[in-house]
Protein backbone atom coordinates (compact mmCIF):
# COMPACT_ATOMS: atom_id res chain seq x y z
CA UNK A 1 0.00 0.00 0.00
CA UNK A 2 1.25 3.18 -1.03
CA UNK A 3 1.08 6.53 1.34
CA UNK A 4 1.50 10.12 0.35
CA UNK A 5 4.40 11.80 1.72
CA UNK A 6 2.15 13.80 4.39
CA UNK A 7 0.73 10.50 5.47
CA UNK A 8 3.56 8.55 5.80
CA UNK A 9 5.13 10.97 8.25
CA UNK A 10 1.95 11.04 10.60
CA UNK A 11 2.13 8.15 10.39
CA UNK A 12 6.22 7.99 11.13
CA UNK A 13 4.92 10.32 13.97
CA UNK A 14 2.38 8.01 15.56
CA UNK A 15 4.66 4.98 15.41
CA UNK A 16 7.79 6.64 16.58
CA UNK A 17 6.73 8.63 18.78
CA UNK A 18 7.47 12.00 19.10
CA UNK A 19 8.00 15.46 22.33
CA UNK A 20 5.28 16.88 20.53
CA UNK A 21 2.70 14.14 20.27
CA UNK A 22 2.17 11.69 22.91
CA UNK A 23 -0.99 9.69 23.05
CA UNK A 24 -2.61 9.46 26.61
CA UNK A 25 -3.20 6.38 27.96
CA UNK A 26 -6.21 4.25 28.34
CA UNK A 27 -9.19 6.41 30.13
CA UNK A 28 -7.10 9.55 30.88
CA UNK A 29 -9.94 11.52 32.25
CA UNK A 30 -10.04 15.08 33.43
CA UNK A 31 -11.95 17.90 33.69
CA UNK A 32 -12.51 21.72 32.49
CA UNK A 33 -10.77 23.34 35.04
CA UNK A 34 -11.98 26.88 37.08
CA UNK A 35 -12.93 28.24 33.95
CA UNK A 36 -15.03 27.78 30.86
CA UNK A 37 -12.91 26.39 28.33
CA UNK A 38 -13.31 27.04 24.52
CA UNK A 39 -12.94 23.64 22.43
CA UNK A 40 -11.91 23.67 18.85
CA UNK A 41 -11.76 21.59 15.44
CA UNK A 42 -7.93 21.92 15.47
CA UNK A 43 -5.21 22.49 17.71
CA UNK A 44 -5.30 25.77 17.13
CA UNK A 45 -6.87 29.10 17.95
CA UNK A 46 -7.47 30.28 14.61
CA UNK A 47 -9.62 27.17 14.19
CA UNK A 48 -13.06 27.12 14.59
CA UNK A 49 -14.98 26.73 17.78
CA UNK A 50 -17.31 24.19 18.55
CA UNK A 51 -18.18 24.67 21.80
CA UNK A 52 -17.89 26.26 25.27
CA UNK A 53 -17.17 23.59 28.40
CA UNK A 54 -18.51 24.34 31.41
CA UNK A 55 -16.12 24.29 34.34
CA UNK A 56 -16.11 21.38 36.40
CA UNK A 57 -17.02 18.86 32.57
CA UNK A 58 -15.26 15.66 32.42
CA UNK A 59 -13.35 14.74 29.40
CA UNK A 60 -11.84 11.90 27.95
CA UNK A 61 -7.53 13.08 26.77
CA UNK A 62 -7.22 11.08 23.70
CA UNK A 63 -4.34 12.86 22.62
CA UNK A 64 -2.00 15.24 23.61
CA UNK A 65 -0.05 17.40 20.82
CA UNK A 66 2.03 20.29 22.43
CA UNK A 67 -0.01 22.50 24.15
CA UNK A 68 -3.23 21.51 23.12
CA UNK A 69 -5.68 17.79 24.20
CA UNK A 70 -7.27 16.03 22.13
CA UNK A 71 -10.45 15.41 24.27
CA UNK A 72 -13.84 13.21 23.79
CA UNK A 73 -17.14 14.81 26.00
CA UNK A 74 -20.02 12.65 27.25
CA UNK A 75 -21.54 12.23 23.98
CA UNK A 76 -18.55 11.07 22.25
CA UNK A 77 -17.68 14.09 19.85
CA UNK A 78 -13.89 14.80 19.44
CA UNK A 79 -12.50 18.77 19.29
CA UNK A 80 -9.30 20.11 21.05
CA UNK A 81 -8.76 21.93 24.11
CA UNK A 82 -5.53 23.92 25.58
CA UNK A 83 -3.97 21.81 28.03
CA UNK A 84 -3.83 24.39 30.87
CA UNK A 85 -7.88 24.98 30.72
CA UNK A 86 -7.86 21.63 32.06
CA UNK A 87 -7.78 19.89 35.90
CA UNK A 88 -6.77 16.56 36.96
CA UNK A 89 -9.52 16.79 40.02
CA UNK A 90 -12.20 14.24 38.45
CA UNK A 91 -16.01 15.15 37.86
CA UNK A 92 -18.48 12.36 36.20
CA UNK A 93 -21.53 13.55 34.75
CA UNK A 94 -25.08 11.34 35.67
CA UNK A 95 -25.81 9.14 31.78
CA UNK A 96 -28.97 7.79 33.20
CA UNK A 97 -32.81 8.81 33.96
CA UNK A 98 -32.55 8.42 37.62
CA UNK A 99 -29.10 7.80 39.32
CA UNK A 100 -29.61 6.70 43.20
CA UNK A 101 -26.29 7.58 45.05
CA UNK A 102 -26.72 5.57 48.21
CA UNK A 103 -25.15 5.63 51.41
CA UNK A 104 -22.83 2.32 50.96
CA UNK A 105 -21.50 0.55 48.05
CA UNK A 106 -25.12 -1.79 47.55
CA UNK A 107 -28.18 -1.74 45.89
CA UNK A 108 -30.09 -2.12 49.89
CA UNK A 109 -28.61 0.55 51.45
CA UNK A 110 -30.14 3.94 52.10
CA UNK A 111 -30.67 6.06 49.36
CA UNK A 112 -28.91 9.31 50.07
CA UNK A 113 -30.18 11.38 47.07
CA UNK A 114 -31.04 11.15 43.59
CA UNK A 115 -28.94 12.61 40.64
CA UNK A 116 -30.60 13.50 37.23
CA UNK A 117 -29.21 12.93 34.02
CA UNK A 118 -26.03 15.51 33.09
CA UNK A 119 -25.62 16.19 37.01
CA UNK A 120 -21.99 16.90 37.73
CA UNK A 121 -20.78 14.68 40.67
CA UNK A 122 -17.28 14.52 41.64
CA UNK A 123 -15.18 11.72 41.75
CA UNK A 124 -14.04 11.75 45.41
CA UNK A 125 -12.32 8.16 45.07
CA UNK A 126 -11.28 7.41 41.42
CA UNK A 127 -10.14 3.63 42.84
CA UNK A 128 -13.81 1.73 42.03
CA UNK A 129 -15.33 -0.15 45.27
CA UNK A 130 -15.99 -4.26 44.67
CA UNK A 131 -19.16 -4.53 42.62
CA UNK A 132 -18.58 -1.80 40.41
CA UNK A 133 -19.56 1.49 42.64
CA UNK A 134 -17.67 4.96 42.76
CA UNK A 135 -17.54 7.24 45.64
CA UNK A 136 -18.82 10.37 44.76
CA UNK A 137 -20.21 14.20 45.85
CA UNK A 138 -23.10 16.25 44.97
CA UNK A 139 -21.82 20.27 44.87
CA UNK A 140 -24.25 20.30 47.60
CA UNK A 141 -22.04 18.52 49.94
CA UNK A 142 -24.12 15.12 49.93
CA UNK A 143 -21.68 12.19 49.03
CA UNK A 144 -22.07 8.17 49.04
CA UNK A 145 -21.49 5.29 46.25
CA UNK A 146 -22.98 5.68 42.66
CA UNK A 147 -23.07 2.50 39.65
CA UNK A 148 -20.16 3.27 38.03
CA UNK A 149 -22.32 1.76 34.51
CA UNK A 150 -24.88 5.32 35.96
CA UNK A 151 -22.11 7.91 35.26
CA UNK A 152 -19.83 8.72 32.82
CA UNK A 153 -16.22 9.54 32.86
CA UNK A 154 -14.72 7.43 35.67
Amino acid sequence: MKFSPRASLILSTLILGSAAVAPAFALDFKSVGAAPAVLYDAPSEKGRRVFVAPRGMPVEVVLTYGEWSKVRDAAGTLSWVMSKSLTTKRNVVVSVANAKVHAAADDNSATVFSADKNVLLELTDATPVSGGWIKVKHRDGQSGFVKASEVWGD
